[in-house]
């Protein structure tokens, strides 16, 4: 009988805020961060979150990328793709995910990634946007991916932003 390793799910989600994190425009999105984080972290199958400085109102959005405030990056680790869907999709999150661009910017590049690490690896906002930038260059790999390449995953089908369209059409710009 052949074993498969057992592998977890990496997930890097980065978006421009359309303020800095003390504006009024992002108050509401800023207040529900310390919840939403809480919990995704009490979900099962979450494995790990890149935490910013634990401060009140503040989530993760210290990590933020480059010298940009409004920059900031959602970088978590969980068992499974049906894990994080679950979260994503059929929780409050979700109410927060369909309101999102009344505080980001609407993005022309990716800025969703996942990928498979070992169990107890804890991935940095480097390795992450490395991964980010292999499928932005290469398209879906077993390197990078996102959510149509893991056979799993269902759930953004029609919960997604976008509802899953046919192949032929899955490459063209948001």
């Amino acid at each position: 009988m052949t074993s498969f390793p057992i592998r977890h799910l990496a997930e890097l989600n980065i978006g421009r805020l359309v303020a800095e994190p003390g504006d009024a425009r992002v108050a509401e999105f800023m207040g529900a961060l310390d919840k939403i984080n809480g919990m995704g972290k009490r979900m099962p199958g979450f494995v790990w979150m890149a935490e910013g400085s634990g401060e009140p109102g503040t989530g993760n959005t210290e990590n933020h990328i480059g010298d940009d405030p409004q920059f900031v990056a959602n970088l978590t680790v969980w068992e499974d793709v049906e894990s994080l869907e679950h979260f994503v999709f059929n929780t409050v999150h979700k109410q927060f995910y369909d309101r999102r661009e009344e505080w980001f910017e609407l993005m022309a590049d990716q800025h969703f990634v996942m990928w498979h690490v070992e169990p107890g690896h804890k991935p940095t906002l480097d390795e992450a946007l490395e991964r980010l930038a292999y499928k932005q260059k290469h398209g879906d790999s077993d390197h990078a991916f996102g959510w149509s390449f893991i056979k799993e995953a269902r759930l953004y089908m029609t919960k997604a932003c976008r509802p899953h369209e046919p192949a032929s059409v899955q490459g063209a710009p948001l």
